[in-house]
């Protein structure tokens, strides 16, 4: 690889030497700044001056960036450092990642999952199937969910660094945020750049819903981004939720559907996972049973049953599966305490509904949610909206806008605490808000009886409720 092959690939312009590779070798490893050692490639949003002295001092190979300021094309001018400028960040991501998986891992079989919920879940449990199977498998899913958007180059980074350490990897499982942006803008054919890169044989969409409301402002564009996706699949075999509407009009070369509802597809649901009209995971061998967790195992086993895997392998692999956090957690048992990452309005839905099923005579639900902070009005009222659509009498909720745990990338604004007043009003819920979370956890852990149900939800704002919790559990 040249310099100036690099730069036409990812529409990108050379400042400084661009005759580099003809006397420094490339390692191959796309990296952040902090992390690079000599013949490393740096991809950063942003550089200044200092950052082109600092990459220059560490004798990296080059430095992509969208953003220099500060002196930065001066500074490359100065020590005839090489530096990519692209308009389009995301082009030197979809290269990094694509150049990595060709070069590090060429014969892995390589599996993406997309869509607006669930893909965290399904990533991960498609990764425990894989691993508990005896395979080398990599996954930039976490229980964390650190990784889990490729927006940089860290998922890069750390494929090369695993193969360097652990040797040739047999799966690849990614995890492909299906819309994404940057600073307010929209990251147009994300999801087909990051999917394409991998040159999947397996495609998993979970389904189309709204969410990143200023990314995107109408699920006519969330569909556009996310319809690209079996493309990039192409031969390969695209695992489908054949009752989302929208997902059945994708056009898939090699659909393989799954369901809650139509008995008539391979895979459905129906007191226990049933492939080929037979039973092959019991109901009470799952390890939850709420309808959005056996939509995310649905998807995981026909990904794994795409990809050749053993039925009883799949099997046993399920029964021994443990949640990530946050996704229908339980952190406590009198009351019954359930933490739950719903920050969208199909999130929001589907885990009030489950929680709902759980409650039985006498007994309360107190939802507890975090106002999503910085993310803008439209979003907030879609969620609240959902939150008004499954409202019941047995609910009482709480409002918060989390001041004392977030930090400023996600305070609540007025706008965005008032839209969700508003609605609530005009529908007249009565609801208590808290300026901070710790004043809202406890004055819900106090009012509720042992036989009661908290349910936590949201984003940011509610990511240290358990670490809060342990005061006064």
């Amino acid at each position: 690889m040249k310099i100036d092959e690099l730069a036409d690939s990812i529409n990108g312009k050379i400042i400084g030497n661009d005759n580099f590779f003809l006397n420094q070798e490339f390692t191959g490893r796309f990296t952040f700044i902090n992390d690079s050692t000599k013949g490393d490639i740096v991809i950063r949003h942003w550089i200044n001056g200092k950052g082109i002295e600092m990459a220059a001092g560490k004798e990296i190979a080059c430095l992509i960036t969208q953003n220099p300021k500060d002196g930065a094309v001066e500074k490359a001018k100065e020590l005839d450092f090489p530096l990519i400028v692209t308009d389009k960040i995301e082009l030197a991501n979809a290269y990094a990642l694509k150049w990595t998986v060709a070069n590090f891992s060429p014969n892995s079989k390589n599996i993406v999952i997309t869509g607006t919920n669930g893909k965290s879940t399904t990533s991960h449990l498609i990764y425990h199937i894989l691993n508990s199977a005896g395979y080398h498998v990599f996954t930039n899913t976490n229980s964390e969910s650190e990784f889990n958007t490729l927006i940089d180059p860290m998922v890069s980074k750390l494929i090369s660094d695993e193969i360097n350490t652990n040797g040739e990897l047999d799966f690849l499982v990614i995890e492909v945020s299906e819309v994404q942006g940057w600073l307010g803008n929209l990251m147009k054919n994300h999801a087909f750049l990051m999917s394409n890169a991998l040159n999947p044989k397996i495609g998993v969409i979970t389904n189309i819903a709204m969410d990143h409301i200023g990314l995107v402002n109408s699920i006519d564009e969330v569909f556009d981004e996310i319809s690209a996706v079996p493309q990039a699949i192409g031969e390969g075999i695209t695992i489908l939720n054949h009752d989302d509407n929208l997902v059945r009009k994708l056009d898939a070369k090699n659909p393989f559907y799954w369901s809650m509802d139509d008995k008539s597809v391979d895979l459905y649901f129906d007191n226990g996972i049933i492939y080929n009209d037979e039973l092959i995971i019991e109901k009470e061998d799952l390890p939850f049973t709420s309808n959005h967790f056996v939509q995310n195992i649905l998807s995981a086993v026909g990904a794994c049953i795409s990809l050749g895997i053993d039925l009883n392998e799949i099997k046993n692999a399920v029964k021994s599966y443990r949640a990530l956090n946050r996704r229908f957690a339980k952190l406590n048992d009198e009351p019954l305490i359930i933490d739950d990452f719903a920050h969208n309005p199909d999130g929001i839905r589907n885990t009030i509904k489950e929680s709902i099923k759980l409650l039985g005579d006498d007994e309360k639900l107190h939802v507890v949610c975090a106002i999503r902070g910085s993310r803008g009005v439209e979003i907030n009222k879609l969620n609240v909206e959902a939150l008004v659509e499954v409202f019941t009498e047995d609910i009482n909720l709480f409002l918060s806008s989390s001041n004392d745990v977030v930090n400023d990338l996600n305070y609540v604004t007025s706008e965005e605490r008032e839209v969700f007043f508003n609605v609530l009003d005009k529908n007249n819920i009565k609801y208590t808000h808290f300026d901070n979370l710790m004043d809202c956890l406890s004055m819900v852990y106090d009012a509720s009886d042992k036989k009661d149900i908290i349910l936590l939800i949201g984003a940011q704002g509610m990511d240290p409720a358990e670490s809060l919790l342990k005061n006064f559990l």
